[in-house]
């Protein structure tokens, strides 16, 4: 039975206890609850000088950081640290720490754009923070508050603004990172852990308007049923390296990840057909998310704009045709009876870096299923989808409050 305060010192019923509660013990339990993360306690230590920032043409994907870090440190008894933002720099590490030997290490990838204001903006902010909160959930590393991490990306963004490209398609790419530090090689969940925020300008991931080929892969898996597939975890990227690079070895460029005949994911993007319908509509499909699929917000955007075409908003180039979204199962065998049937008209990857990317051509048991091709790679329903989410990012087009003011 639950005692309240009173009825722990004096028992129930008015009865004296036996053995009394320490009022200064219970004060001090209180007391050492280990600190949440406090976004109000962020401390600037600023660089002496600063790195000049590169031409917009001369900017390859992850290459370049800007000056400063976000980082704040959890410990068990203590809690989260004040977090603080300093000059970019390595990271001190015990080598045992649980990152380098269980893969304790969740992450996100953001952008932050320049909108026609001038002002540093997000695109669905939110959705990326909730997102590394499941993620570090599922590998039991210390929970933190959303809304803190979320003022603090914003705080480092505003301080690094002068960073983030102007010309349309630039921006710059926030990888916010939680791991684990504890400092033993106990195989057991890491009750230490770091955060980190590191920042990069970039262009776009494609510098020319190529389709993607694609190799379908089922002797390897990229997730599985009962997995971590649906959280962004480190350890569910390395073990598509070497498929990645055999697929190369063959001449295409990712790999169409398949669990059994069922497609998943297409490199580390989502995967979207579009498929002509007989009565002159179209099917947006993409697999369902079963665990086994990341929760794209790129993913999710694409269904939701596409979905209130043209009720609720119109796609450039698609004013008269009706677009119905699909999560469902499908297989390769139905790629390809799609692409013989002719009803195949569309494939795009979607996500953080790429945005959209389109894909001309997909291996499979020796063969090659060969999408349409369209000038400038992009079909009608794949450009419309990424024109609006790209304004939507730069801020020229207001939609549901997705683009968030670093204010």
């Amino acid at each position: 039975m639950a005692l309240g305060p009173l009825e722990l010192l004096t028992g129930v019923n008015g009865h004296a206890r036996a053995n009394v509660v320490d009022e200064k013990a219970i004060a001090a339990t209180i007391a050492h609850r280990p600190a949440a993360l406090d976004a109000s306690k962020l401390k600037y230590t600023f660089a002496d000088t600063l790195k000049p920032v590169p031409p917009p043409e001369s900017l390859v994907f992850g290459q370049v950081m800007t000056d400063y870090m976000l980082v704040a440190n959890f410990d068990p008894q203590n809690g989260w640290s004040a977090p603080e933002i300093k000059p970019y720099a390595p990271l001190t590490l015990d080598p045992t720490s649980s990152c380098f030997h269980y893969c304790t290490n969740v992450f996100e990838g953001m952008k932050a754009f320049l909108g026609p204001d001038g002002k540093a903006r997000l695109f669905r902010p939110e959705l990326n923070v909730a997102r590394l909160a499941r993620s570090a959930e599922r590998t039991a590393l210390p929970p933190f508050d959303e809304k803190a991490v979320l003022s603090l990306i914003k705080s480092l963004v505003k301080l690094e603004s002068r960073w983030i490209p102007k010309p349309s398609g630039y921006s710059m790419y926030i990888r916010p990172t939680i791991i684990g530090t504890r400092p033993s090689i106990g195989v057991t969940a890491s009750d230490s852990a770091m955060l980190f925020v590191v920042m990069t300008p970039t262009g776009p991931y494609f510098r020319t308007p190529t389709a993607l080929s694609l190799l379908a892969v089922g002797e390897s898996v990229r997730s599985w049923p009962g997995g971590t597939g649906g959280h962004k975890l480190g350890a569910n990227y390395a073990s598509g390296f070497l498929p990645q690079q055999m697929a190369a070895q063959q001449g295409y460029q990712q790999c169409l990840w398949l669990i059994g005949e069922n497609v998943t994911e297409a490199g580390a993007m989502n995967f979207f057909v579009v498929l002509k319908r007989d009565d002159g509509d179209l099917d947006l499909v993409t697999p369902p998310l079963d665990g086994t699929i990341l929760p794209g917000l790129t993913r999710d955007s694409c269904l939701s704009l596409a979905a209130a075409h043209p009720s609720k908003t119109t796609l450039h180039g698609l004013p008269n045709v009706r677009l119905h979204t699909h999560e469902r199962p499908f297989t390769m065998r139905d790629l390809a009876a799609w692409c013989a049937d002719g009803k195949l008209l569309e494939a795009f990857g979607a996500g953080t870096a790429v945005i959209i990317a389109p894909v001309g051509r997909i291996g499979y048991e020796g063969k090659d299923l060969v999408l349409p091709q369209h000038k400038g790679a992009y079909g009608p329903v794949t450009r419309a989808l990424w024109e609006r989410i790209v304004d939507i990012q730069q801020g020229r087009v207001e939609w549901e409050g997705w683009s968030a003011l670093c204010e």
